[in-house]
């Protein structure tokens, strides 16, 4: 089973914080651009290690199924974020339609 941990060990710390309703606007403005710059980081290097495994296995360092592995997780990943960005920007939309 292929498990993405994009999302895995941040919302935690998210909630935490609004469990608490400790944390200031701000502060959770912050955590949350902490939390995408971290996802965009992730899917980032989940693109350059199957660009790195792609290399390898030209050369005979890497099975196939390593290297269609890594790809399948990279696709998710990008995937992943692309359905997020969509869902943001669909939202965003809804409220600049709304009428005050």
């Amino acid at each position: 089973m292929i498990q993405n941990n994009l999302l895995a060990g941040v919302t935690p710390k998210l909630t935490t914080n609004i469990a608490q309703n400790t944390a200031t606007p701000a502060e959770v403005t912050k955590q949350f651009s902490e939390f995408l710059g971290d996802a965009l980081n992730q899917v980032d290097a989940q693109e350059k290690n199957v660009h790195k495994m792609s290399d390898k296995f030209i050369l005979g360092q890497v099975n196939v199924d390593q290297l269609m592995i890594a790809s399948e997780q990279a696709t998710l990943s990008l995937q992943l974020t692309t359905q997020i960005r969509n869902k943001v920007i669909e939202a965003y939309q809804d409220i600049m339609r709304t009428q005050i």
